[in-house]
């Protein structure tokens, strides 16, 4: 039975809630491990999208306790015959599929890379992440857990392009609230605008041409465009849906041009 003092794990998956695959991998880690604490952070990642999947679960990982355990079970079967590793990073453990997620989390593998592996051949997906956690779970050595990883799978995220009065970003992800989130950050924006005024170009939207701190900072049904709390900035429209309202979608092309304010 779990209790406050159980080991916590977190469950990021692209496995949807309307199936077998989900409740098939909880039975599989509680088998193995009864004590453990399962959080969802989400199942909801559309299938294969590693990079929304590492998107969503920078937002929160580190808001977890040290010591706690993250499995992400997404795009797993990238090849063949995938590979899966496990990391240290953070006082936190991570087990994943060797398909580049790591590298979109992190920027870069995590130098306590490991290579789960001593499996058979035809294990199912849940026995050998149940194996792991498991392993994690009861503190045994981290080493133990497999074989030093000597490569990996690397996909590196789209980086904003930057000039002297400019910064090109794209659209990263869009919430339930259709709210826009894109790569651009506070520190880019800073950097580069230099206290300059700005205008904001997405589509065929009017320019932004202010930044908002909350959303009814301008009138009901208008655009803005503010940095969150974690300091990218963001395009919303007040009370209502901005990527539908403004024919938005992942990947568009979002630019700041900054000018001088005579």
């Amino acid at each position: 039975m779990a209790t406050a003092n159980s080991p916590l794990l977190t469950l990021t998956t692209d496995f949807g809630r309307s199936d077998f695959h989900l409740p098939r991998l909880k039975a599989q880690l509680l088998s193995a491990q009864p004590d453990l604490r399962i959080v969802d952070i989400s199942h909801d990642i559309p299938t294969y999208d590693i990079v929304r999947a590492a998107f969503i679960f920078n937002k929160v990982w580190d808001h977890y306790p040290q010591g706690t355990i993250h499995l992400l079970s997404v795009y797993d079967f990238y090849q063949p015959r995938g590979r899966f590793l496990a990391a240290c990073y953070g006082g936190h453990y991570f087990i994943a599929p060797d398909n580049g997620i790591f590298s979109l989390i992190f920027g870069e593998v995590p130098e306590q890379t490991y290579v789960l592996d001593d499996y058979d051949k035809d294990a199912s997906l849940s026995s050998i992440y149940a194996r792991a956690v498991s392993h994690l779970a009861r503190r045994k050595p981290f080493h133990e857990i497999g074989v030093p990883a000597t490569r990996y799978t690397e996909r590196l995220a789209f980086q904003p392009v930057i000039g002297p009065t400019y910064i090109r970003g794209s659209v990263v992800f869009i919430d339930r609230f259709d709210n826009v989130t894109t790569n651009i950050t506070r520190e880019l924006f800073e950097q580069v605008g230099e206290g300059r005024g700005f205008q904001l170009l997405v589509k065929r939207m009017p320019p932004l041409d202010g930044l908002s701190f909350r959303y009814h900072d301008v009138p009901e049904g208008e655009a803005l465009c503010r940095f969150d709390s974690d300091g990218y900035l963001e395009i919303a429209v007040n009370l209502g849906r901005a990527a539908p309202l403004l024919g938005i979608n992942v990947e568009d092309t979002v630019q700041i041009e900054f000018f001088s304010v005579s």
